[in-house]
């Protein structure tokens, strides 16, 4: 068994199931702390890791590469035809193997950080009526590159559609150059907000009951586990870029917010905290396995305190140590 050098330390903990917990309480980026301090808020920009790079910056290095390698030309799009949209499918489903197929590869198949920081320390579930095949990986690469994929290929296809046909509002660089830029640093932080929203809905009891747990299978989630869900879910989750539809933009600003939302899963529910390969690369959301733990809480991300100002936020430590989980949520 493989091991990176950045072994856990004494104290970091593991509880009596073994998962694994940092030694230190969940933490907001230090954007809308009161009193402002612009200092915090430069650092946490600029730094590494930080909301720059290297996630941001990697999603949109590829977006970049996708607009200027792999997309169809914008006249080729007036008219719905099997070639572009082929072309736009075929992109899509490498990019979902490199992207989550690379991470299942380097923790899971090769399992070279053996389950070091793994917050879970049992892999994922084989021989289980619980998921399709018997199998949770084989289940989840159903869903996330068969199902979650298609619904992907589908909300670009549409939306390339309306922009050839000048059926949606384009920004174009020549225009407004700061609104064009002022985009890139829009997007994260509408995603997380969408994401917040549209995730308290589908924990409303009809749809948890009859959409939602099917992603909530994953007590123990992997990489592919970030798209396995419900269309219906995927269609809601994806609906973060029906905002191109109406507010002005360009066509690669969507891309950017399509292929944000669509790859980013990957690593909030790989199940293992960064960094990883050799201390190289921060990655993994402790945040987010608390919800697949506990159901009930961190429905946003860790940017905007949605979960704080609204009593769903668990910091991860025990109860009595931190934060705890103001008020209940029922399903």
């Amino acid at each position: 068994m493989h091991r990176s050098p950045a072994t856990e330390s004494s104290s970091e903990t593991r509880n009596a199931r073994g998962e694994w917990r940092p030694p230190y309480p969940i933490r907001y980026a230090p954007v809308f702390a009161w009193p402002v301090k612009i200092g915090a808020i430069l650092k946490w920009l600029f730094k590494f890791p930080g909301f720059l790079w290297p996630l941001n910056l990697l999603l949109l290095l590829i977006s970049a590469a996708s607009w200027q390698f792999t997309q169809p030309d914008i006249a080729r799009c007036v008219h719905f035809e099997a070639g572009w949209i082929a072309q736009i499918y075929a992109r899509n489903l490498v990019m979902m193997w490199l992207f989550y197929g690379g991470y299942h590869l380097y923790l899971y198949t090769l399992r070279r950080e053996g389950t070091n920081r793994k917050y879970d320390p049992n892999w994922p579930a084989k021989k289980s009526r619980l998921f399709l095949f018997g199998d949770q990986v084989y289940d989840n690469i159903f869903w996330t590159s068969g199902v979650a994929l298609l619904v992907w290929t589908g909300y670009e296809v549409v939306t390339v559609w309306l922009y050839a046909n000048h059926r949606i509002p384009w920004l174009a660089w020549s225009q407004h150059p700061g609104w064009f830029v002022a985009w890139f640093f829009v997007i994260p932080f509408w995603r997380e907000f969408h994401f917040y929203w549209v995730h308290r809905l589908i924990h409303w009891k009809p749809l948890y009951k009859h959409v939602h747990y099917l992603h909530h299978k994953n007590l123990n989630p992997n990489p592919w586990s970030g798209m396995a869900m419900h269309p219906v879910e995927t269609i809601i989750y994806l609906s973060v870029v029906l905002i191109h539809w109406v507010v002005p933009s360009h066509p690669f600003h969507f891309l950017f917010d399509l292929q944000h939302a669509a790859l980013g899963p990957a690593s909030g529910h790989h199940g293992f905290e960064g960094p990883i390969a050799n201390g190289k690369w921060p990655t993994g959301s402790y945040f987010h396995y608390l919800h697949h733990r506990y159901f009930e809480c961190n429905y946003g991300e860790s940017t905007i305190p949605l979960d704080k100002w609204f009593g769903t936020f668990r910091d991860g430590l025990p109860d009595g140590e931190g934060a705890k989980l103001a008020g209940e949520h029922k399903d």
